[in-house]
């Protein structure tokens, strides 16, 4: 599944977000933060910089370079520990989000293709979902999605979102 340039800006967001409640957290925690030592005194000089340009610069630019890291889920998990889940919950819905949106989207590009769209379809994206999230049902998230492409009941997609969420909470134990 490739990302729009929307959903990538939107990652990007959510990492500088993730940046700044990094920044603001006291120097003791800086220090423990899983991430390189550049990062780690990058992080220390934003927190002592005030509101202004200086620092939303900085942040910007600790984001770029985590960007290039592949430790931004441990840098959730860590500021998950510290502060509360609430960062954690909202990249967690986010990609749910974007999974289903792929899903209905790919169920509607099927359907204008209209080659063997019936409500037993195969669906390349449901098969990527399931090789993401092992408790999810490839064949009931292809019928939703089935049935939201021909009806646009958004209760079809409200139920692709719970299907989602559930597999994602039962991935996570």
């Amino acid at each position: 599944m490739e990302l729009s340039r929307s959903e990538q800006k939107r990652r990007a967001k959510r990492l500088e977000e993730l940046t700044g409640e990094l920044a603001a957290l006291p120097s003791v925690l800086i220090e423990q933060i899983p991430i390189n030592e550049e990062v780690r005194c990058l992080l220390q000089e934003a927190a002592t910089l005030g509101r202004d340009g200086a620092r939303r610069r900085l942040i910007k630019h600790i984001t770029k370079l985590l960007r290039e890291e592949n430790s931004v889920d441990a840098l959730y998990q860590f500021l998950a520990e510290r502060k509360g889940t609430t960062l954690l919950r909202k990249k967690q819905q986010c990609e749910v989000e974007h999974l289903r949106d792929a899903l209905i989207e790919e169920a509607f590009t099927a359907k204008e293709a209209q080659v063997d769209f019936c409500e037993m379809w195969t669906s390349k994206v449901a098969g990527d979902i399931v090789e993401q999230l092992p408790f999810a049902n490839s064949q009931e998230l292809s019928r939703l999605a089935f049935l939201f492409a021909v009806s646009r009941n958004p209760r079809h997609s409200r139920e692709i979102f719970r299907i989602l969420k559930a597999a994602q909470e039962r991935s996570a134990r």
